[in-house]
C-alpha cells in the first residue's frame, strides 16, 4: 500500500482517512487553514465531523488575533485525544484565486511546517496529513512535497500522506 520513490522516499503514502491516523505512538494531524477565520469547506469538514475542538480553537484564535500570534505561518496545536493532536497551520491568504494567484502561500506553509517539526519532535509524534495546500488552497503537490521533505522528513519526523 505504501509507495516510496524519488523525492518522496521518506514520505509514506497510503489510501485512507487522515482523521484516522495509522500506526503507533503520538500522532499529529496537519492541515492548512486560511487567514480569514473561515472554516467550512474541504478537509476541515472531516476534522469537524470527528472532533469539535480544532474548529472551536481556530475560531477563538482568529477572533482573539489582536492578542496572539495568528497570521500566515503560525500554527495552533490542539489536543483531540490522549495521543492525537491537530495542527491548524495558517498557510493560505484568503479563500479565492485572484490577481495574486491561488490562496496557498508556500512561504507560510514552509514556516508552519518548521513549527510542526519542532512540536512533533518535542512530543515524539509522527505527522499525518492529506495533500495539504493542494485542494481549495490551489497549491501543487510538486511544490508542497519538497517543503514536507525539507521541513519534516529532513529533521527525522515520520510523515504519512493520506489519499482518499
Amino acid at each position: 500500500m505504501a509507495e516510496k520513490t524519488g523525492i518522496d522516499a521518506a514520505i509514506v503514502y497510503v489510501r485512507g482517512d487522515a482523521t484516522a491516523p495509522q500506526g503507533k505512538g503520538v500522532k499529529m494531524i496537519v492541515h492548512v487553514c486560511n487567514d480569514l477565520g473561515g472554516w467550512g469547506r474541504g478537509f476541515v469538514l472531516a476534522l469537524s465531523r470527528r472532533w469539535s475542538e480544532p474548529e472551536r480553537a481556530y475560531r477563538r484564535w482568529h477572533r482573539e488575533r489582536a492578542g496572539n500570534d495568528f497570521g500566515l505561518g503560525a500554527v495552533q496545536f490542539v489536543p483531540v485525544g490522549e495521543r492525537v493532536w491537530v495542527a491548524n497551520v495558517v498557510g493560505q491568504r484568503g479563500i479565492k484565486t485572484g490577481s495574486r494567484g491561488v490562496p496557498v502561500r508556500y512561504e507560510a506553509l514552509a514556516a508552519g511546517l518548521g513549527r510542526v517539526a519542532d512540536r512533533a519532535l518535542e512530543l515524539g509524534a509522527s505527522v499525518h496529513m492529506p495533500r495539504i495546500g493542494c485542494g481549495l488552497a490551489g497549491g501543487t503537490w510538486s511544490r508542497v512535497e519538497p517543503l514536507i521533505v525539507q521541513r519534516l522528513v529532513g529533521r527525522g519526523v515520520a510523515v504519512t500522506v493520506y489519499d482518499q
